[in-house]
């Protein structure tokens, strides 16, 4: 069985990566489906497998051609619902899955910075639901986490796939890869399943470089960069030229010495709050009527984000808050 474009789907567009087995999306069900499925064995079950096909034959006809290219690929997986082949589920032991460090949410925080799983809880026949008030039960959250990881891994198999025909190809020793995701997620860390936040479980997201002749193979780097970075590191990498007006920044010097970049901050921006992000802290603010509407963390102390400390800390936030409204009216560097 592969996966069948319906009717429904088509007039979805783009909605179509939400699809289970067989090619229905939750909307077409009318949300009356989990927020998971281990489905029958097969990787074009689903879309992402489909996908790694299309992307595979076109690394042949970009072979034949003997030209610079760019190709982008867009995999769905791991976002909801957290679907994907038998074969994949098989890899975990759901019993002996791990649960979150932060089951409660922070101190000294408003509700207000959170949310309550709503895109979660939209998936109708889910076992429970989440919110705020109250967390899963350790049975249904690794069985949710479960699902995740399955679909985690079977994403990474179609990469795999792409990567494995670039050298197949005989690209792969002139092709920069870049591996990245738009966002991390809560796995029940903060009582919260999904994203759309501003705690670190929500920003913080997969970047991986492979750059031929400069980086080896599982090197780390503990530099902050931000997802508008990734555009001027290629021109550079490619000898192009970097427009100005860009807002984002080279990162080919962390490429090239993982260690550098040690002071570096990323900013982000959601539900009138506006973050910063420095090797040590996490500095936000809201514009709301809730308060406190200052947050600080510090991860060397607290890498699970379990007590906002802004209010016993003024000296280190009245710093970071210069660098913070400096940055965001793009004068900090």
């Amino acid at each position: 069985m592969h996966f069948i474009s319906t009717p429904e789907n088509g007039k979805q567009g783009g909605m179509h990566f939400f699809a289970y087995a067989g090619g229905e999306i939750h909307k077409s069900l009318d949300r009356q489906v989990k927020p998971y499925e281990s489905g029958p064995n097969g990787d074009n079950n689903y879309p992402d497998g489909l996908t790694a096909e299309v992307a595979v034959e076109k690394l042949r006809e970009l072979k034949e051609k003997a030209e610079p290219f760019f190709m982008a690929v867009g995999f769905f997986k791991p976002h909801l619902p957290f679907t994907s082949p038998q074969e994949y589920w098989n890899l975990y032991d759901e019993e002996n899955l791990p649960l979150t460090n932060s089951h409660e949410i922070p101190k000294n925080t408003h509700k207000a910075s959170l949310q309550e799983s709503g895109e979660f809880n939209g998936y109708r026949q889910g076992e429970e639901k989440a919110g705020l008030s109250h967390e899963l039960s350790d049975s249904y959250a690794r069985k949710v986490r479960h699902a995740y990881f399955a679909a985690t891994s079977y994403v990474d198999a179609q990469v795999g796939k792409v990567i494995e025909a670039l050298e197949k190809n005989g690209l792969a020793d002139n092709t920069v890869i870049v591996l990245w995701g738009d966002h991390g997620w809560h796995l029940g860390d903060h009582r919260v399943w999904g994203k759309h936040t501003l705690s670190e479980y929500a920003l913080r997201s997969a970047l991986i470089v492979k750059t031929p002749g400069i980086t080896a193979p599982g090197t780390p780097s503990n530099a902050i960069v931000e997802t508008v970075d990734i555009y001027p590191t290629l021109m550079d990498l490619t000898n192009q030229e970097i427009p100005d007006y860009l807002e984002g920044k080279s990162f080919e010097n962390i490429l090239r010495d993982p260690n550098a970049n040690s002071d570096s901050t990323a900013f982000s921006y959601f539900r009138k709050g506006i973050t910063m992000r420095t090797p040590r802290y996490r500095l936000t603010k809201y514009f709301r009527d809730e308060h406190p509407d200052t947050e600080l963390y510090d991860y060397k102390t607290d890498p699970f984000e379990t007590q906002n400390i802004a209010e016993d800390n003024s000296d280190i936030v009245n710093s970071l808050m210069r660098k913070l409204e400096k940055g965001n009216t793009g004068l900090y560097n």
